[in-house]
């Protein structure tokens, strides 16, 4: 697991672990940046099954929960199937623009 931290926003890069390892890593992790925004770079993994996304959910609505954003990107996973609560998008550059969406949101009051 890689984490670049810029400004507002904590980049976690998968490598080796598998979905359910990273997820447990984030878990222990969490208090480092937990007043950030997440960005979860999933697209150098494997494609990512429906159960294996499902295990962010708790941390997803943790985070969200707590007025910050948190989106994973991977190009292979099927976004028709996966919960609302949890947004998965193909790019980084997808990623950043949701992030500045929801600041927006959240700084007028939504």
């Amino acid at each position: 697991m890689i984490i670049d931290q810029n400004e507002n926003t904590a980049i976690i890069t998968q490598e080796n672990a598998s979905v359910i390892e990273l997820v447990k890593k984030i878990e222990t992790l969490y208090p480092k940046f937990k007043n950030n925004n997440i960005i979860v770079n999933l697209n150098s993994a494997q494609p990512i099954k429906l159960e294996e996304t499902i295990e962010f959910l708790r941390v997803s609505n943790q985070h969200r929960k707590a007025k910050h954003s948190f989106v994973i990107v991977n190009e292979g996973i099927d976004t028709e199937t996966t919960p609302d609560e949890i947004i998965i998008v193909p790019t980084l550059q997808e990623a950043h623009d949701i992030i500045e969406m929801e600041i927006m949101e959240r700084d007028l009051g939504f």
